[in-house]
């Protein structure tokens, strides 16, 4: 079904009168992030607007072609990149696409006398690749707005930075307008992780009221709170009632928990008024739903025996070695070297080899086939400043220039496995308590806090041997001389895998300065691979304890202006092959991953380039034009260390990159794979 208009009435198609009224906007919308929205392409040469169908979510290109051109499927599939450059790049072309989603403003629950959500507008958007400059933007708002009912306010809804650049200057009482970011800011419902969770409902106030709980956290509870913190257990379902990042580490614990995880503003009241705080209930998270559900359901019968906790998908961990080996720079590490010095320590290593020396897989992301496509050479090519016909050699060449130019990987040593276990035998009492601790897990009756708490006690109090100090203080001296300030990590055999992120289960000690503040660093990092929480955690996913040993990553600290997290994909559309998501804290990368605050949060192409903000966060204005374009280039570094740390030929695994910009250096702090929702 379409609406067209013409110049000369007397060949107007209609559906029921001169301007599209909402009714009509509903006989004809499909729905995407909780929206009802309409596609629409102008016709200049025809001087035509359609309205289309949208339920089935045919594509803007398609109609164009088939329904308007008469092209045939397979014609437009053999010409489809030059066909989308037409529509979405050529200065003088035919068709300006844009999409109309309906929104309605925070707090409007009532209708007006038509049937209308009181404070709803529609928002006129153009594809995020679509190059329209400010005049074409001008256009094409004015000729949608004269063919919709004028009772129904229209918004420009610029779809990237650029287009925000572009309309800047323009009066708003000509054009208003709503950013991406004022749009989320007012989304009552954000579904982090689809899911079904049967459990019972702890519902908490803040932290404050959930820390002041004498019944700890359950396996089949369902918490709720505004913002869940990082160090809860593992639970059957998660609901926030503010705000907050799919990058955080509880988000990316419970995507690897695979349990429903949303935000639901107004969930808390909700509950309250339908008596659900404390009882069973049904809870699911739809991907592409409007709303979280939840359902009374009959509680778990009296006497029934608590059934164990679920087990995690079960996760391999290679066997430590522990052969005696040195205290290493993180310039003479690689990626294999995980069995001796862990995952994080030894994908520093890697990147840092990357840098100095290039890798022969930067290409591979961009060299799969994507149908109708046979690869994607050409885009990278363009966003490498090179031709479109450029080849691998040339392509691989420009892709080593920019990670060269732009990126770097603070200095660094490594203490390896070897060295704890040597520190953990240099104690009788500690070994004797390992041992305890080992034999309760496997027995699996006995409560094992009590033990992991005493272990670290002796590990946090234990003297590090004296050649082990005096090998560390040698290392610290010979590789990380003139470093006024040090960050000391967690590298453990037992995070950063696919299946077992452990975000956020192991301590960093960061603003470390002289030998005995990182040797009591060490410690605190050794004694985090024993807390109560990281053991539990990991015999959940089927890891043993005597598979397990923590290397340590000693840095310079770096200084930032920015800092924060990225994916190489979007977490809310993982079929999405063109976006990275960013989180971005004008402060500290730690405030990003520990959601303490609100980060910003971009979303750059990395196929077509440009990219939005879709959050500010806690942040009052957005980044300046000069970290944007920077952020935009990171983006792009990190498309390429996807194609080099793939586990296979597909290229398809995303990762999950720390970084941190100061000046125009891009500093990479971590690497690890990202496990998608679902």
């Amino acid at each position: 079904m379409t609406r067209s208009d013409r110049d000369e009435a007397t060949t107007r198609p209609r559906l029921t009168g001169e301007k599209l009224t909402t009714q009509e906007f509903s006989q004809l919308a499909g729905t995407v992030g909780g929206y009802p929205y309409v596609k629409i392409v102008l016709d200049r040469a025809e001087s035509v607007l359609h309205f289309i169908d949208s339920a089935d979510g045919m594509l803007h290109v398609r109609y164009i072609a088939c329904e308007i051109l008469g092209m045939s499927i397979d014609e437009l599939a053999r010409g489809l990149d030059s066909f989308n450059d037409d529509v979405y790049r050529n200065p003088d072309r035919r068709f300006y696409l844009g999409t109309l989603a309906l929104h309605t403003r925070h707090g409007a629950d009532t209708q007006d006398p038509d049937g209308r959500a009181a404070g709803a507008f529609l928002s006129l958007e153009t594809v995020d690749v679509d190059t329209m400059d400010r005049d074409m933007l001008r256009s094409f708002y004015h000729r949608v707005r004269d063919h919709i009912d004028p009772s129904l306010p229209l918004v420009l809804k610029p779809a990237n930075h650029r287009q925000e650049e572009y309309v800047a200057d323009i009066p708003e009482s000509e054009i208003p307008r709503v950013l991406s970011h004022e749009l989320y800011s007012t989304a009552a419902f954000v579904p982090l992780n689809a899911g079904e969770a049967y459990g019972r409902l702890r519902v908490y106030s803040s932290q404050e009221e959930y820390r002041a709980d004498g019944e700890p956290l359950a396996w089949h509870d369902i918490v709720v709170m505004p913002r869940v913190p990082e160090d809860i257990p593992r639970v059957a379902g998660i609901i926030h009632t503010e705000h907050t990042t799919p990058l955080s580490h509880i988000n990316v614990m419970a995507s690897g928990w695979r349990i429903p995880n949303a935000v639901g503003i107004g969930a808390a009241q909700r509950i309250d008024r339908d008596g659900l705080a404390g009882r069973w209930v049904r809870y699911r998270v739809e991907a592409g739903g409007t709303d979280l559900h939840l359902e009374a359901a009959p509680p778990r019968p009296a006497g029934d025996r608590p059934a164990p906790a679920p087990r995690a998908e079960r996760v391999t961990v290679d066997p430590p070695d522990l052969m005696p080996t040195p205290i290493t720079p993180l310039t003479g590490l690689r990626a294999g070297d995980h069995v001796r010095f862990g995952t994080k320590a030894a994908n520093l290593g890697e990147l840092t080899h990357l840098l100095q020396h290039g890798s022969p897989r930067w290409l591979g992301f961009y060299r799969v086939p994507r149908p109708p496509r046979d690869n994607l050479m050409r885009y990278l090519a363009r966003q490498l400043g090179l031709p479109e016909d450029a080849d691998d050699v040339e392509l691989t060449a420009a892709a080593q220039r920019l990670v060269k130019e732009y990126a770097q990987v603070p200095r660094g040593i490594v203490l390896p496995f070897s060295l704890q276990q040597r520190f953990l035998d240099s104690s009788a009492e500690l070994r004797d308590v390992l041992d305890r601790l080992d034999a309760s897990l496997r027995d699996g009756t006995a409560d094992t806090s009590g033990l992991c708490r005493e272990a670290q006690r002796l590990i946090r109090t234990t003297p590090l041997p004296d050649a082990s100090r005096a090998e560390l203080d040698r290392a610290l001296d010979l590789h990380l001389y003139g470093a006024p300030v040090l960050v000391v990590r967690s590298s453990s055999n037992a995070e950063d895998l696919p299946g077992f992120s452990a975000a956020g289960l192991y301590e960093s000690v960061a603003h470390v300065s002289g030998t005995d503040a990182v040797v009591d660093a060490v410690r605190e990092v050794w004694a985090s691979l024993l807390s109560p929480r990281a053991v539990l955690l990991r015999q959940q996913a089927g890891i043993p304890l005597d598979r397990c040993r923590m290397g340590v990553v000693v840095q310079e600290q770096v200084g930032a202006t920015v800092g924060g997290v990225l994916v190489t994909c979007d977490p809310l559309s993982p079929r999405d092959f063109r976006s990275v998501y960013l989180n971005i804290s004008p402060r500290s990368v730690t405030e990003v991953v520990n959601g303490e605050g609100a980060p910003l949060q971009y979303l750059c192409n990395t196929m077509e380039g440009g990219s939005r903000t879709v959050s500010l966060g806690a942040a009052a204005t957005d980044l300046d034009a000069g970290t944007k374009a920077l952020v935009g280039r990171l983006a792009l570094i990190s498309r390429l260390l996807q194609s080099h740390f793939s586990p296979d030929e597909s290229y398809a695994a995303p990762v999950d990159v720390e970084w941190a910009i100061e000046d125009e250096r891009i500093s990479l702090l971590q690497l690890r794979p990202f496990r998608t929702a679902g």
